[in-house]
C-alpha cells in the first residue's frame, strides 16, 4: 500500500529534484510496522524573481507494510533549504514525529480498506 497523503498528489507525480535519507535498513518498530526508510524529499515547483525557488518539502517513510509520502514544508524557503530541514529534524527529534504521523496514517487507511 502506497499513500500519498496531500490534497494534490499530482504535485509529487515525478523523481524529487534532491532528497535526503534520514535512516534506512534498520530494525525500528513502532506499533508493530518494521520501519525501514526515513527520507525527505524536495520538490522545486516554481521560481520567483524576488523570492526565489517555492519549494515542496514532503516526508517518505517506507515500512513493511506500505509507505506514505506527505508534505513537511512549503513555501519560498530560500537556498539550501533541503540541507537545513535536515539539521533541524535531526537535532530536534524530529523523525520520530515524522515516523509516528506516517504510522498512523498507514493504520488508518488499513482499517478503513478491511471495512
Amino acid at each position: 500500500m502506497n499513500i500519498v497523503d496531500m490534497h494534490n498528489p499530482q504535485r509529487v507525480n515525478r523523481k524529487p529534484d534532491d532528497f535526503k535519507v534520514l535512516f534506512s535498513l534498520g530494525t525500528f518498530v513502532d506499533q508493530g510496522f518494521s520501519i525501514h526508510k526515513v527520507e525527505l524529499r524536495l520538490y522545486l515547483e516554481k521560481n520567483d524573481e524576488k523570492l526565489g525557488s517555492y519549494s515542496l518539502i514532503t516526508s517518505f517513510v517506507e515500512t513493511d507494510k506500505g509507505s506514505v509520502e506527505m508534505i513537511y514544508d512549503e513555501g519560498f524557503r530560500g537556498e539550501d533549504t533541503l540541507n537545513r530541514t535536515v539539521q533541524f529534524l535531526t537535532s530536534h527529534l524530529g523523525i520520530s514525529g515524522l515516523i509516528l504521523r506516517s504510522v498512523i496514517t498507514l493504520k488508518e487507511q488499513i482499517e478503513k480498506n478491511k471495512i
